[in-house]
């Protein structure tokens, strides 16, 4: 059974940072994408960096380019997002989703997964 618990986040001042921690279990890293997402309320979900567990080759969509590091540690079994300059606008739930890369596409859409953690409360203050 595949299973992901997010921690990490929490509420700080703007212009701080944050890393997010995903521990996975249930699953090969090595054949799966791990994605980290975001949900603000009354916004759609959408995916701020996925990083497969193959070869660490890793995304990011051109709105958190430079603020965000994805990272994995296949021992531990654990993927990362660092989180740097945290905006206000950045405040939301983040997930972290798991799925065969076969069936994920290279922009990751959040569609593409099928296996979620229940997610980490990310407040930034202003």
């Amino acid at each position: 059974e595949v299973q992901l618990v997010e921690s990490g986040g929490g509420l700080v001042q703007a212009g701080g940072s944050l890393r997010l921690s995903c521990a996975a279990s249930g699953f090969s890293f090595d054949d799966h994408v791990i994605g980290w997402f975001r949900q603000a309320p009354g916004k759609e979900r959408e995916g701020v960096s996925c990083i497969r567990g193959s070869d660490a080759s890793a995304y990011y969509p051109d709105s958190v380019k430079g603020r965000f590091t994805i990272s994995s540690d296949n021992a531990k079994n654990t993927v990362y997002l660092q989180i740097n300059n945290l905006k206000p606008e950045d405040t939301a739930v983040y997930y972290c989703a798991a799925e065969y890369w076969v069936y994920v596409r290279s922009t990751c859409p959040p569609t593409d997964f099928a296996s979620w953690g229940q997610g980490t409360q990310v407040t930034v203050s202003s």
